[in-house]
């Protein structure tokens, strides 16, 4: 689909699948692009119409200034997806990691949209907030933010990073071991960590650097009001290393009977590829679910 910009201008590249059935708007994670959602977007064949997009800067979308480069900014970029696909339609919105708090994002811009233009929410491995509340991360940002030098830090990656972008770091066995511990369980294959590091190297160091700063300050607890209208599924992978289950455990337990909680066992934050079956099958609940209402 072509001509959706933001209210920044950027070009965001949509695509649409299918011919009847809800729409289903996916929002891809950080470092990737809609393709992650392809086990997904299988499943729905048939069932749904399904929309993906590229996030600025990721994919096939256009970048624009890095001081936008927000998870408020990625929820206004979500609100011109919908506007385009489903301008008086009902829509089902779903989000994996940085898709997931772009869900929440929208939420708290247009709560008037849940239980009108939103009929569902699906939630995979993402958080409302206090990203790096907890482990060695957490303890280095909790001392550079006392200290009163994280925005310092920040600013330095942010400048270094056209230079490190140039450097050949990308396809490395640091790189695959990143990859392996942050994305996966011990188990998964050398295909699957490959596959996943090729598309993560792809983003440039400084469309990455530049989301960082929103990624740490990330906050929508706020927003889970306005899901809490609507059927929420939140999937949860007890091995991610990056949106620990309990993220998605306060999530379901903020949003209260409407939710439903899937926990993956054995899974890491790469759960809607490697354990793709019982995310899809979540999925498909809530839209066949909400087909009936």
């Amino acid at each position: 689909m072509h001509g959706v910009r933001t209210s920044d201008g950027v070009p965001l590249h949509v695509e649409i699948r299918g011919h009847q059935g809800p729409i289903v708007v996916l929002s891809h994670g950080f470092t990737v692009d809609s393709d992650e959602w392809s086990p997904q977007i299988a499943a729905l064949a048939h069932r749904a119409r399904v929309v993906t997009w590229d996030q600025r800067g990721h994919g096939k979308s256009g970048w624009g200034d890095p001081a936008n480069a927000t998870i408020d900014q990625l929820g206004q970029d979500l609100a011109a997806v919908v506007d385009a696909v489903s301008p008086c339609g009902r829509v089902v919105l779903g989000g994996h990691s940085m898709g997931g708090m772009t869900v929440l994002a929208l939420a708290r811009q247009h709560p008037e949209w849940f239980g009108t233009r939103v009929a569902g929410v699906f939630l995979v491995a993402t958080s409302a907030g206090q990203m790096v509340s907890d482990g060695p991360l957490g303890v280095l940002h909790a001392a550079a933010r006392r200290a009163g030098l994280l925005p310092a830090v920040l600013e330095g990656a942010r400048r270094a990073a056209p230079i490190a972008d140039a450097l050949p770091w990308r396809d490395s066995a640091v790189g695959r071991w990143l990859v392996r511990r942050l994305a996966f369980t011990p188990d998964a294959t050398d295909e699957e960590v490959r596959r996943l590091q090729a598309v993560t190297e792809s983003l440039p160091l400084p469309v990455s650097s530049a989301f960082t700063s929103s990624l740490l300050a990330h906050d929508e607890s706020a927003s889970l009001t306005a899901l809490a209208r609507v059927p929420t599924t939140v999937v949860a992978a007890t091995g991610d290393r990056l949106t620990p289950a309990a993220h998605g455990q306060r999530i379901a337990d903020a949003l209260g009977p409407r939710a439903r909680l899937v926990l993956v066992e054995d899974a890491g934050h790469a759960v809607n590829q490697t354990h793709h079956e019982v995310v899809d099958a979540a999925l498909l609940d809530l839209v066949d679910g909400l087909r009936h209402r």
